[in-house]
């Protein structure tokens, strides 16, 4: 396959086309959001959160995985989440420092891909990586609905809070651990 085939492959290929419709959807989820609409707001996140676990799906029952997807999907998932985060920051929903360190981490990563990528190898997502996610999308619309469903329970669960930690948890556990794993990104030498 020569660069255009290939570049044309990967445009066509469905999962990678709901990556990227996952990256168009967190200009309408952040407008909502901050206008007030959040019940809006949440359903636009978690539609885009359900594209995260189909195009995954979809990729691997059909052989369809590319580089382009192990690339763009943890960061379509990282520019949804920390939108949210940040704008929660803004409307007072969550401690600025928790998302700090959420960032932190996913700069660190995201940084350590590009290294890797630059000398061929990729970092794919690792299963507390997957958690992490996980935790993040479950925390965000509950903390967006100011934790809806689990308000209305006839004894106080603060699922949000709970999901929240969880989320906090599992992104200090998983940098680490991507840390740990690829050390040697850390002494790749410049071939140039």
């Amino acid at each position: 396959m020569d660069n255009q085939e290939t570049k044309d492959f990967r445009f066509k290929n469905l999962p990678n086309q709901l990556t990227i419709g996952r990256v168009f959807a967190i200009p309408l989820f952040i407008v909502l959001l901050m206008m007030g609409f959040r019940v809006a707001a949440t359903i636009v996140f978690i539609l885009a959160a359900f594209t995260d676990m189909l195009d995954g799906k979809i990729a691997r029952k059909y052989n369809l995985v590319t580089n382009f997807g192990k690339l763009m999907d943890p960061l379509a998932d990282k520019l949804l989440t920390m939108s949210a985060f940040i704008c929660m920051v803004g409307l007072g929903d969550i401690p600025a420092w928790m998302v700090i360190v959420i960032l932190g981490r996913e700069f660190i990563i995201t940084g350590m891909r590009q290294v890797a990528a630059a000398e061929g190898i990729v970092i794919a997502a690792g299963w507390s990586g997957k958690i992490k996610t996980v935790c993040q999308m479950i925390a965000i619309p509950l903390l967006m609905l100011n934790n809806w469903p689990c308000s209305l329970l006839p004894f106080p669960c603060p699922m949000d809070q709970i999901a929240l930690w969880a989320a906090l948890i599992m992104t200090i556990w998983s940098g680490a651990e991507y840390i740990i794993k690829n050390k040697q990104v850390f002494s790749m030498k410049n071939k140039s």
